[in-house]
């Protein structure tokens, strides 16, 4: 049939349109599989929750720190004041338990906004309710695209199907970012105003529930006015549903807006050094989730001790470097430089001084000025004359002064370092643990990093080998002259701290006044190879060589690994494994790690009033009670009368043992009470001398003291008990502990040479160096004698 020419225009029109829609449809369904090939299943999260901050705590409660990539505290919905979630809904979603997960009417409204947004280059308004917000924040991205608002939707719907209505605003309320490090209103609470959710006013529910919009749009600070408008429309918006009377609204309103300068990290910082190696282990046993689980941490410490500890170690390396001199001014500026101040408020002060302040010295004289117009004054006559002693001060230097009653004192931040480390020595909690000076300054932890020679605080452990290889507090060593042969043929020659020889003595007053020749002796007696089982088994080392330079503290660890190898001398003989993790919880209260891992029998059944569970001792077994005894014993008597006899002033039962390096490069102590150990190292990072003199008697025993007198205070004074199985006898005027049928049938005299002869089995005849008319015997000073 023939077409008019009409009539075939027609048809052909007809084709071409079918032909476009056919097109268009096809490209519509080509683009709709593209778009929502990857959706996500909403489904997901029935048992999703957002990732926490795990909060580390002391073993009292107190904050110590958190961990976390984002900075939120997890509120369950039942937990959260309807108050708070009402201000929500008042500025996000009014409509929020009436709509399936798009209300249609706010976004019409949106739609019809942002054609005059479009028209002014504004970005364009979501009309987003909450659910499609949850479906953005934690299914979608956040691009201001067609596509993406279409997944949105369809999410939100499905999520209204797979969740509560309180579900999802339990979500929306822990996920939403509400700026000042803040993720959730829990953080937010706390971040502004220092609060619980409970504790939150009416006006600071409302102004938390203005900034999902834009939390830089209404900071509390920078844009106070448009912070306090936002917040009080969403008081309006409240009044105007009912949520709240129109004079509570108005009270609210009146309410001025006031929030903490800046988000508070946990108040107490003493522990930073603490708190970074806990860090460190919960990453090694919880892996990444430790930073989004939100676990609670408590951990071993005690703030007391650890504050006590931190002002000890301070004070101790300031002491020192202050006997060491003035080093300078830290930086120089013409005095009429107007950016002195910039260059002074660049210049770190430790965070735990925060008395210091930067001052520029504006005569030669000493007077001061401080930064920020807060002072000007002169620097005390004693602190000009040691500045005067060492490089001086001029006008133009910038300083570090601080203010006390008498005037400006000069300070200076050491050179030196160390670190301390309290132990309990029964159960090995870490109460304590300093790694440095200053964290803010440096955050090598010198405490469990730093492998330095424990030079003669080692002595003690060559002594328990000895003691546990048929040696006895009677049996007497000769303290002479003796030269070995060393490494590459040369002679070894220990030598004493004072250059004298004390002849045969009784192994008591080698450790007490610390002799290195007499020790050394006993170390070649003893056998190298056993003295170095007995190390590595108390945990002082993993590897050492078996060469008597080891036995006077040649070989390398660290102070917490020293600290608590100590502890076997306390507990019985027992080494205990340090720990500073007591408990991990997950956040539903699941106990996910215990730190004591020992069984109880009869713990499941209850307590019914008979013998109550009885728990094993911790740890290995590595030495003998009573040798373990013997050599707290021993280290009383370094304390009352040996090289760190100054820690008897305490008036406690204390035992410990000083230790000196070579070219005096490390100063120790490591000593302890019946119930806490505690280890105190002094070194430079670069290992150079302390100089001449600085031994761990200056050094280190001093901070052990200061720490002790507050770690005691209002302790009960309890003596060192003796295991059962101790017999006892008078060796030299002395109680001796034995075990069992080796002590003495009778008094050993205290006075009288000794001969060779009677002395233990077993022991070489020293090589007596060739005496030469009218000199003393030739010695050869290995790099590795002269340790105290």
């Amino acid at each position: 049939m023939d077409l008019k020419p009409t009539e075939r225009w027609m048809a052909i029109a007809g084709v071409a349109v079918l032909s476009a829609i056919a097109v268009a449809g096809f490209a519509i369904a080509i683009y709709a599989a593209w778009l929502f090939h990857d959706m996500p299943d909403a489904g997901e999260l029935q048992d999703y929750r957002p990732p926490t901050a795990t909060r580390v705590y002391a073993w009292d409660g107190t904050l110590i720190g958190e961990y976390s990539k984002e900075r939120r505290i997890f509120i369950p919905y039942d937990q959260i004041p309807p108050q708070l979630a009402q201000a929500f809904l008042a500025a996000e979603d009014r409509n929020f338990f009436q709509h399936g997960g798009v209300d249609v009417g706010g976004l019409s409204r949106a739609m019809i906004k942002n054609v005059g947004n479009a028209i002014r280059g504004r970005r364009l308004e979501g009309g987003s309710t909450i659910t499609q917000q949850v479906a953005k924040n934690v299914l979608l991205t956040s691009d201001a695209t067609v596509g993406r608002k279409f997944k949105e939707a369809i999410l939100a719907h499905r999520l209204e199907q797979s969740l509560t209505k309180q579900q999802i605003l339990e979500l929306y309320l822990n996920e939403i970012w509400l700026g000042y490090r803040s993720f959730g209103v829990g953080a937010a609470a706390y971040n502004y105003f220092g609060k619980s959710l409970p504790d939150l006013t009416l006006a600071q529910c409302a102004y938390l529930a203005s900034l999902p919009k834009g939390p830089d749009n209404y900071h509390p600070i920078r844009n106070k006015a448009k912070a306090l408008a936002r917040r009080n429309w969403v008081l309006g918006q409240m009044a105007e549903q009912g949520w709240v009377s129109k004079e509570d609204a108005a009270k609210a309103m009146a309410e001025d807006l006031i929030v903490q300068a800046a988000p508070k990290r946990a108040a107490y910082r003493d522990a930073d050094y603490f708190v970074e190696e806990v860090r460190q282990r919960g990453m090694a046993t919880l892996g990444p989730r430790l930073n989004e689980g939100g676990y609670y941490m408590r951990t071993t410490l005690d703030p007391r001790l650890q504050t006590a500890a931190r002002v000890a170690l301070m004070d101790g390396l300031e002491k020192y470097d202050r006997r060491h001199g003035w080093r300078g001014a830290w930086g120089h500026v013409e005095s009429t430089d107007l950016a002195w101040e910039k260059t002074a408020l660049a210049k770190a002060i430790p965070s735990e001084r925060n008395t210091w302040r930067p001052a520029l010295v504006v005569s030669n004289d000493g007077r001061v000025r401080l930064v920020k117009k807060e002072g000007e004054g002169q620097i005390v006559g004693e602190d000009m004359a040691w500045a005067k002693n060492g490089k001086g001060l001029k006008a133009g230097d910038l300083v570090f002064v601080e203010k006390t009653d008498a005037g400006y004192r000069l300070r200076q931040v050491p050179a030196v370092n160390g670190a301390m480390v309290a132990m309990e020595p029964y159960t090995g909690r870490i109460v304590a643990l300093v790694g440095g000076y200053s964290y803010s300054l440096s955050n090598f932890n010198r405490a469990t990093q730093a492998m330095r020679q424990p030079g003669s605080s080692f002595k003690p452990f060559v002594y328990a080998a000895a003691l546990e290889n048929n040696y006895t507090p009677a049996s007497v060593i000769v303290d002479s002259a003796i030269t070995f042969k060393g490494a590459n043929g040369e002679d070894w020659s220990p030598e004493n701290y004072h250059k004298e020889f004390y002849g045969a003595q009784p192994l008591r007053k080698g450790l007490e006044q610390s002799i290195n020749a007499m020790t050394v002796r006993l170390a070649q007696g003893v056998g190298m190879k056993k003295i170095v089982d007995f190390a590595q088994r108390a945990g002082v080392v993993k590897s050492m060589d078996p060469v008597l330079a080891m036995a006077l503290g040649a070989g390398e660890t660290t102070p917490f690994k020293l600290t608590a190898a100590y502890a076997a001398f306390v507990n019985g003989g027992r080494r205990v494994d340090p720990h500073l993790i007591e408990l991990v919880q997950d956040r539903e209260g699941k106990v996910i790690f215990r730190a004591d891992k020992r069984d109880c029998e009869r713990c499941e059944a209850g307590f019914n009033g008979d013998e109550s569970p009885r728990f094993a001792a911790p740890g290995e077994q590595i030495m003998d009670p009573v040798t373990a005894y013997q050599i707290t014993s021993m280290l009383q008597g370094v304390v009352q009368r040996g090289t760190a006899a100054a820690v008897s002033s305490l008036g406690r039962p204390l035992a410990g043992k000083t230790g000196t390096t070579n070219e005096y490069r490390s100063a120790w102590f490591v000593g302890f009470s019946p119930n806490l150990v505690v280890g105190v190292f002094v070194g430079f990072d670069d290992n150079r001398s302390l100089g001449e003199g600085e031994t761990g008697a200056t050094d280190a025993v001093p901070v052990f003291s200061d720490f002790m007198k507050v770690a005691l205070e209002g302790q009960p004074i309890v003596d060192f008990k003796p295991p059962k199985t101790a017999k006892f006898a008078m060796v030299r005027g002395i109680r001796e502990a034995f075990r069992p049928g080796t002590e003495p049938r009778v008094e050993v005299a205290p006075t009288g040479p000794i001969p060779y002869e009677q002395l233990s089995p077993g022991l070489p005849q020293p090589v007596q160096p060739a005496p030469q008319p009218g000199k003393p015997p030739p010695q050869k000073v290995d790099p590795l004698s002269g340790l105290y």
